[in-house]
């Protein structure tokens, strides 16, 4: 598909914030840690509402939490209206709390980690494009490191081929009646997936794996935050 046919699709975004992010030792949730002066939700959703083509833009978010994300919405100069969804304990209720929800006549929906501010317009491009014409897609990056399998955390059993294996990353993208019928097949034999393509795949779907870039970085560590403002600083 030309990217210039993109505004003749219905495309929804699910912007999954509702997590605890533990391994951040911080007292507030990581999304509202700010890089740069600016909190982290506020540079993933300013990556999505610059695009004309995406229709709507949801943002899950953890109860309670209402109040501060509204504030933060309110000094930003938005080309979108923000819809907001209560999560559930895991990631993954938390976006079939969102999909359930999708408006009828969606034809793909992305979704994405809030704390990846990072990801780029051309990769987002070429997700959409990929999740129309094979159904689902994923940004994904060659593993650098050499990887061990190992069942007790303790030796190592086997050293897959580096060559074969893929750092997934977000968006990902689907048509909305594939991702609608995985997560309704994932609730009904109450199985935990950990991505919403894992979902997919046990469903019977293919992925399209698509290049990303190294700088989309998922921020869960205090570390990460030292990398993120550098490449935001880079980006501004």
């Amino acid at each position: 598909m030309n990217k210039n046919e993109l505004n003749n699709v219905k495309i929804v975004v699910y912007i999954a914030a509702a997590g605890m992010g533990r391994r951040m030792n911080s007292d507030i949730n990581k999304q509202f840690i700010p890089i740069n002066g600016r909190p982290m939700i506020q540079l993933t959703l300013e990556k999505f509402d610059e695009l004309p083509y995406i229709d709507e833009i949801f943002l899950i978010i953890r109860e309670g939490e209402e109040e501060m994300i509204q504030s933060i919405l309110n000094q930003m100069e938005l080309s979108h209206e923000i819809g907001l969804v209560v999560g559930g304990n895991e990631r993954q209720d938390s976006i079939y709390e969102g999909i359930k929800r999708v408006p009828q006549n969606t034809e793909i929906v992305l979704t994405h980690d809030g704390a990846r501010p990072f990801v780029q317009k051309e990769e987002i491009e070429e997700i959409i494009c990929s999740a129309i014409k094979y159904g689902a897609a994923t940004l994904m990056t060659p593993m650098k490191d050499t990887v061990k399998i190992s069942e007790d955390g303790v030796w190592s059993k086997v050293t897959p081929d580096r060559s074969k294996l893929f750092a997934v990353q977000t968006p990902q993208g689907f048509k909305k009646d594939i991702l609608l019928k995985a997560y309704q097949q994932a609730f009904d034999e109450k199985y935990y997936g950990t991505d919403d393509c894992s979902l997919v795949e046990k469903a019977g779907y293919r992925i399209k794996l698509v290049q990303g870039s190294y700088h989309n970085i998922k921020i869960t560590t205090p570390e990460d935050l030292i990398l993120a403002e550098v490449i935001d600083s880079k980006s501004i």
